[in-house]
C-alpha cells in the first residue's frame, strides 16, 4: 500500500471512528501530498511523498520554536501533537550509534579535515543514511563538532 493510499485508508476510519484529533492532520497531509502531486503533473513516488511528510514536520518543529518563544505553549502544544502523528508515516529514525558511524566513515571516506568539507560529508552521511528518518539540523551540528574537533 503506498504512503497516499494508507493516508486515504486512514481518512475513512478517522471519519468511521469519529475521531477528529486524527482527521485534521491526516486532510493536512493529504492536501499537502495532493498540491505536490499537481505541481509535479504526476503521481509521486514514495521518496517524494516522504520528503513532503519530512517537510511538513519540519514546519511544524520550526513553529514549535517560534510559538514557544512568544510564549504561546497552546500552540506549542498543539503543534508537538502533530509532529507526533505524522511520524508515524516516516520511516524509523536512525539510531544514534549508527549517525556516528556514518559520519566517522563518511570522514574517512573523503578525507574531510575542516569545516569546509562538511557538504561533501553530509552528501556521504545522507547516502549512508538514506531510508532512514535523520533530523537535518542534529545531523548538520554532528558533522561540525566532528569536524572542528579534526582540528
Amino acid at each position: 500500500m503506498t504512503l497516499v493510499e494508507r493516508i486515504t485508508h486512514d481518512i475513512a476510519e478517522a471519519m468511521r471512528q469519529r475521531d477528529q484529533a486524527s482527521l485534521g492532520p491526516l486532510r493536512m497531509l493529504k492536501a499537502a501530498l495532493m498540491n505536490r502531486e499537481v505541481e509535479r503533473g504526476r503521481a509521486l513516488d514514495e521518496a517524494e511523498s516522504l520528503q513532503v511528510v519530512n517537510q511538513l514536520v519540519k514546519q511544524r518543529r520550526d513553529s514549535i520554536e517560534q510559538f514557544t518563544a512568544g510564549g504561546r505553549t497552546d500552540l506549542a502544544d498543539k503543534e508537538r501533537a502533530e509532529v507526533t502523528f505524522l511520524e508515524k508515516y516516516l520511516p524509523p529514525s536512525a539510531d544514534p550509534a549508527a549517525i556516528a558511524a556514518a559520519i566517522e566513515a563518511a570522514v574517512a571516506e573523503t578525507g574531510a579535515a575542516s569545516a569546509k568539507d562538511m557538504g561533501k560529508v553530509m552528501k556521504a552521511v545522507n547516502a549512508t543514511l538514506a531510508g532512514q528518518t535523520v533530523d537535518g539540523r542534529a545531523l548538520a551540528d554532528a558533522v561540525k563538532r566532528r569536524l572542528s574537533e579534526a582540528n
